[in-house]
């Protein structure tokens, strides 16, 4: 029998999630109205239960519902972010407005709510406990919020306003990703950067000349603002991406924000950040403003010694007693500070960080740390070349080896792919009728440097910290045992969803953990002792200006979302940019490029909040190998495997055994210790 498991997990983890070579614009469309039938039949029997009203027959399958929806959103809609077909993206993006606005529909069929408030009624529903009982508050709480307690009229505008949501959100987003601009620049016009860097622009030949294209991609963008030297250059590329997408985003934003206040309002919220917040840790917009200008008021001083040191660099440098530091500027002179002071150049410190040895040190840690195998699968079946997929399988004693799941990796830039990083589920972990666990599948997305046939792909520091970062979020998806795709992996609050992946970043400055991966490109030799110390000196130069610029962006979604229904998005971004310590840059329109204003509308503050909870967690792991290792096992079961089966503060109060501390978030960002 043991074996018979051991060649079923066998078989289930080399067997890729899905096919998506088979993917056509046909098949995408076919199979999202597959998923949408099921839907119907799954709502019929709940609508039409003969009998008496359970759990079983009229709550469980509403859970059967949105893992049918995530399930053709991953085969189907997935794709719109990372086919290389314009035909393919177009049917992608087809599907998954058509599964987005459907999901929302279901959330407003009358004879459904009726049928499971009447089961709230019942001597069952008043007896349930544990997740259970939290799956029926939140389809309760789901049917007050979508206006179950208003007339019919109104109930049907904040579904017809929701739907139109749904189109808005998936259109802003396309428009940030397939956006194209650049800078065409001779080869001069790149002193500074890494003959790396140079040898994989893409080169145009002009009237002019041989001309380098710096696009507004992450892998050319952020490179050139920290090390080109003409700062004219750096400050048009900046700009274009401050106006990124802005002529068809804006009027999208100013509609969005426009029915984001009319929902709230007709359900008798004050506005949207009312609305929004209720259901995550915060609780209230004050809450979260309050956190907000607390933590402005702590890094400001930070701040304010980080102006005073980079704009004695950028004097020093140009020979100007009167220089002022720009916008474009900080990040500039925040490398030469750490070069010229901390003898850390990124560049230098990238040749330690080659993408697979990176990769190797990575899955060695988690895999250590949560008790896993990842192994390679070598028939992928996926959307792209380039893509890698793994199976995750238990190692801990006496598992047999147990499958968990899969994940893929995208992690290179193509045009019109998705060009942020993040991680997406295509297939969500639930518990099956039949008793078995469905395995999850993700995937992570990201935008690092391709390698060449002649160099490999070299990662910034700052680019394992994302690494890690996403790729815990991957984790958090994989290792959920949630029973109910409502609660699985990251369906958590989503001012604790970063907190997992936050305090991972953690690793990527252990000396033990660098030392068993970091391998110079040429020497093979590990990162020197001397220049990790450096590293760690240099770690808040800067610091400052980073979280308030963080700040900022969580103040300017939080304007934009309070009581109004009309904003003026340009004006609010300049009354507030005074937080970021920089004068507003004029005739430019950030907010059209920040796609977090859908999907983190009136959220993004979470970024910070959980951030705290994230830098207390991994306190845990302090005090030697044997006491990471009881923390990862805790890390795997109270967190990971939990999802959201408990509410935030719960699940930190139970990993840390203790009420949560913001001391190790502020010595972390360099202003106490």
């Amino acid at each position: 029998m043991t074996n018979q498991r051991h060649d079923l997990a066998s078989d289930l983890a080399s067997t890729p999630p899905f096919d998506f070579t088979l993917a056509t614009p046909e098949r995408i469309r076919a199979g999202a109205e597959a998923a949408v039938a099921r839907c119907e039949a799954i709502l019929a029997g709940v609508a039409h239960v003969e009998g008496v009203r359970t759990f079983a027959n009229t709550v469980l399958p509403l859970d059967d519902v949105g893992a049918t929806l995530a399930l053709a959103s991953g085969e189907h809609g997935f794709l719109t972010y990372v086919a290389s077909d314009a035909a393919l993206r177009d049917a992608a993006l087809e599907a998954e407005q058509r599964l987005d606005t459907y999901g929302t529909s279901v959330g407003f069929r009358e004879e459904i709510a009726a049928a499971v408030r009447a089961f709230a009624e019942t001597d069952e529903a008043r007896g349930l406990d544990g997740v259970d009982a939290r799956l029926l508050a939140h389809a309760l709480r789901d049917y007050r919020r979508n206006g179950f307690d208003l007339d019919a009229e109104r109930r049907g505008r904040v579904q017809a306003l929701k739907e139109r949501l749904v189109v808005l959100g998936v259109e802003f987003r396309r428009n940030i990703d397939e956006y194209e601009d650049a800078l065409l620049l001779p080869r001069e016009g790149l002193r500074g950067l890494p003959e790396s860097y140079i040898e994989r622009l893409q080169s145009v030949e002009t009237a002019e000349g041989t001309r380098y294209r710096v696009s507004l991609d992450y892998p050319e963008f952020y490179p050139f603002l920290e090390a080109a030297e003409d700062g004219s250059l750096r400050r048009e590329l900046f700009l274009k991406n401050h106006n990124r997408a802005a002529e068809v985003n804006l009027p999208l934003l100013a509609e969005a924000i426009g029915i984001r206040h009319e929902i709230a309002e007709t359900l008798g919220y004050a506005s949207w950040d009312a609305y929004v917040i209720e259901t995550k840790m915060a609780k209230t917009p004050q809450a979260a403003l309050d956190f907000l200008v607390d933590l402005e008021r702590q890094v400001r001083v930070k701040a304010e010694r980080d102006i005073e040191e980079l704009t004695a660099e950028k004097r020093r440098h140009l020979e100007d007693p009167h220089g002022t530091l720009e916008l474009w500027d900080w990040r500039y002179y925040q490398q030469r500070v750490m070069r010229e002071r901390y003898q850390v150049d990124q560049f230098a410190v990238a040749e330690y960080f080659p993408m697979e040895a990176v990769l190797e040190g990575m899955f060695e840690v988690y895999q250590r740390l949560v008790g896993v195998r990842f192994v390679p699968v070598v028939e992928t079946k996926a959307w792209h070349e380039d893509v890698r997929l793994y199976a995750v399988e238990d190692a801990l004693e006496g598992s047999e080896g147990r499958f968990i799941g899969h994940f893929y990796m995208d992690l290179h830039p193509r045009p019109d792919k998705y060009g942020h990083a993040a991680a997406f589920v295509l297939k969500p972990g639930r518990s099956l009728a039949d008793g078995s666990y469905q395995p999850t599948a993700a995937a992570i997305v990201a935008n690092f440097t391709k390698p060449s046939a002649g160099a490999p792909s070299l990662l910034r520091h700052s680019e394992v910290e994302t690494l890690f970062h996403e790729f815990g979020h991957i984790l958090h998806q994989v290792m959920t045992r949630s029973p109910y795709n409502r609660f699985a992996g990251t369906n958590v609050q989503r001012d604790f969803v970063e907190a997992p992946s936050q305090m991972l970043e953690h690793w990527t400055w252990k000396p033990s953990v660098l030392r068993g991966f970091t391998r110079h490109v040429r020497t093979g030799e590990p990162l020197p002792e001397a220049l990790l110390g450096q590293m760690v000196a240099a770690k808040n130069v800067g610091s400052g200006l980073h979280y308030l610029r963080q700040l900022f962006f969580a103040r300017l979604d939080l304007a934009y979302h309070e009581a109004g229904a009309v904003k003026d998005t340009d004006a609010i971004a300049e009354a507030l940019h005074g937080i970021t310590g920089f004068p507003f840059p004029a005739g430019t329109h950030f907010q059209a490029g920040f796609g977090h204003l859908f999907g983190y509308d009136a959220g993004y503050y979470g970024y910070l909040w959980s951030q705290v909870f994230g830098d207390d967690m991994a306190t845990r792991f302090e005090g030697g190998p044997e006491a990471e290792v009881a923390a990862g096992l805790d890390y795997r079961r109270t967190i990971l495997e939990a999802g959201g089966t408990q509410d935030g503060a719960d699940l930190v109060r139970g990993f840390l055994g203790r009420e949560p501390s913001n001391a190790a978030f502020l010595r972390e960002i360099g202003l106490v210790g």
